[in-house]
C-alpha cells in the first residue's frame, strides 16, 4: 500500500485532535483512504510548550518549511495570515495537496490560492473554515452543482449565537452574558473577531463565493455585530414572536449577489430559530431542492478535526487513484452588490410623543420614501416620562438605501422622541 506523507502545521485544539486521530486511527484511515497516511511532522512555534503527552515528541518541530517540501498533504491548521499564507503557496507549488481551517486567509487569498492548485496540479480543501463539523461546503459545490442556489443564511459563529440565546432565554443583558460565554471558554478574553461578526463575515465570503461561483472578499460583504443588542430589544422580539439571531446572508437577485453579516429578526417557526446554544447551522434555498438544512457543532477540537481528516481522506483517494483533477466550476461574472442596493425588511422601534398626529406624519414619510408598512404596533402611553409611546413598525421589503433614508427622516420629526432599535427581518 503506498504511503503519504502528512504535514500538520499546528498542534493547538484542532491540530492536537488532528494528530491523534491519524496516530490512534492510522489502521483504518489506510482502509479509507486506500493509502497510509504517514504523520511525517507537526509544525510549531515553540518545542518547550506542554502540549498532548500522546503525541511523540520527536513529530515536532519548529522548520515548517522544511517539514512543508517533504510533505505529500499539507494540514495548515496555524490560523492567520501569515506564515500560513506563505507555507500553503510553498505547499501547493510543489504540487503538495493541502487541507487547511483558515478562514480568515481564505476570505482574503482563496481565489489565488486555487488558483495556484489548479496551476500545480494540488488540491485545497477547506470544509472545516466554515460551520466546524457540519458538512456544506461539499454540499454546496458538490451535491448542489447541478442546482441554482438563490439564497443562504447561516448561523456560523457559535459564540455570539449563545450570547443572543442566552439573552433570549434568561432576559440577561449582553455584558452579563458575554461574561458567562468567557468563563465557559465559548468566548475569547477578545472576542471581538466574534461579536462584531468578523468571523462571520470571513465564513459568508466562502459560502458565497463558492454557492455563487464568483470571487467575493471581504471588501464585498456588509459586516454588523451584535454588540449594540439590548434586553429590550431581545424582549421586544419575544413579544412579536420572533428571535434574534447574527446571520451570514449571501443572496442572488436580479441585479446580482448580496453578501451581508448583520443581527436579524427571525419568526420562531424558522428553522435557524431553534438553533440553540454554541450550536452552528446553514439554511439554503436552490430552486430544484428547495429549502435545505445543514445543523451541527460549530466549532470544538474534535468536530472541527472531523471536517478536517474528512478532507484528508478525500484528498488521499484522489492522490492514489491519480488522473485528472476534478473539474472546477467556471466562475460567473455576478456584480457584488453593495449593501445600498440589498433587498431586505426593517423592524424598527420608536420612542414617541402620546399625541394626535404623529401617527400620520410618520405614515407620509414611510410612503414618500416608497416603503410599505407591513405591521404596526402601539404600546400604551407612559405619563412618567411626559406622555410616550412605543411603536414597533415591520415593513415590507425594500433597498437599503431607502429604508435607512425612511428611518433617518422619521427620527427628524419633533414628535420622535427615540429611534430606540433597527433590525432587519428575514424568512416569512
Amino acid at each position: 500500500m503506498k504511503t503519504l506523507k502528512v504535514a500538520l502545521l499546528g498542534c493547538g485544539n484542532v491540530g492536537s485532535e488532528v494528530a491523534r486521530i491519524l496516530l490512534a486511527d492510522a489502521p483504518v484511515l489506510a482502509d479509507r483512504a486506500g493509502a497510509n497516511l504517514e504523520l511525517s511532522g507537526i509544525a510549531v512555534r515553540n518545542l518547550e510548550t506542554k502540549r498532548d503527552a500522546q503525541i511523540p515528541t520527536a513529530l515536532f518541530t519548529t522548520d515548517a518549511p522544511a517539514l512543508v517540501d517533504g510533505a505529500d498533504i499539507v494540514i495548515e491548521l496555524l490560523g492567520g495570515l501569515e506564515p500560513a499564507g506563505e507555507l500553503i503557496a510553498r505547499a501547493l507549488s510543489n504540487g503538495a495537496s493541502v487541507i487547511t481551517g483558515n478562514k480568515a486567509l481564505l476570505a482574503a487569498r482563496g481565489a489565488e490560492l486555487n488558483a495556484l492548485a489548479i496551476k500545480h496540479g494540488a488540491q485545497l480543501r477547506y470544509e472545516a473554515a466554515v460551520a466546524g463539523a457540519i458538512p456544506i461546503l461539499r454540499p454546496i459545490s458538490d451535491s448542489l452543482s447541478g442546482d441554482r442556489i438563490t439564497k443562504i443564511m447561516g448561523i456560523v459563529n457559535g459564540t455570539t449565537n449563545f450570547i443572543l440565546d442566552a439573552m433570549d432565554t434568561t432576559g440577561a443583558a449582553f455584558d452579563d452574558v458575554l461574561a458567562q460565554a468567557q468563563a465557559l471558554g465559548y468566548a475569547e478574553a477578545d472576542p471581538t473577531a466574534d461579536v462584531e461578526g468578523h468571523d462571520a463575515a470571513a465564513k459568508a465570503t466562502i459560502l458565497a463565493s463558492l454557492a455563487f461561483h464568483t470571487d467575493f472578499d471581504l471588501a464585498d460583504v456588509h459586516c454588523e455585530g451584535i454588540t449594540k443588542i439590548t434586553a429590550a430589544d431581545v424582549t421586544a422580539a419575544k413579544d412579536a414572536g420572533m428571535v434574534i439571531k447574527l446571520l451570514a446572508i449571501a443572496e442572488r437577485s436580479a441585479d446580482g449577489i448580496g453578501v451581508r453579516v448583520h443581527p436579524t429578526l427571525l419568526r420562531r417557526n424558522h428553522p435557524l430559530a431553534a438553533v440553540h446554544g454554541a450550536f452552528n447551522a446553514v439554511f439554503v434555498e436552490a430552486e430544484n431542492a428547495g429549502e435545505l438544512m445543514f445543523y451541527g457543532a460549530g466549532a470544538g477540537g474534535a468536530p472541527t478535526a472531523s471536517a478536517v481528516m474528512g478532507d484528508t481522506v478525500a484528498v488521499a483517494r484522489r492522490v492514489v487513484s491519480g488522473g485528472p483533477l476534478p473539474a472546477v466550476a467556471a466562475q460567473q461574472p455576478n456584480t457584488a452588490l453593495s449593501f445600498e442596493q440589498i433587498t431586505t425588511s426593517y423592524a424598527i422601534g420608536l420612542r414617541v410623543s402620546d399625541e394626535s398626529g404623529v401617527l400620520a406624519a410618520i405614515a407620509a414619510i414611510f410612503a414618500a420614501n416608497s416603503v410599505s408598512i407591513e405591521a404596526l404596533r402601539q404600546s400604551g402611553s407612559d405619563s412618567v416620562d411626559g406622555g410616550s409611546a412605543m411603536l414597533r413598525i415591520v415593513t415590507h421589503r425594500s433597498t437599503e438605501s431607502a429604508l435607512a433614508a425612511t428611518v433617518a427622516a422619521v427620527a427628524s420629526l419633533d414628535a420622535v422622541q427615540e429611534v430606540t432599535s433597527v433590525l432587519r427581518v428575514e424568512g416569512n
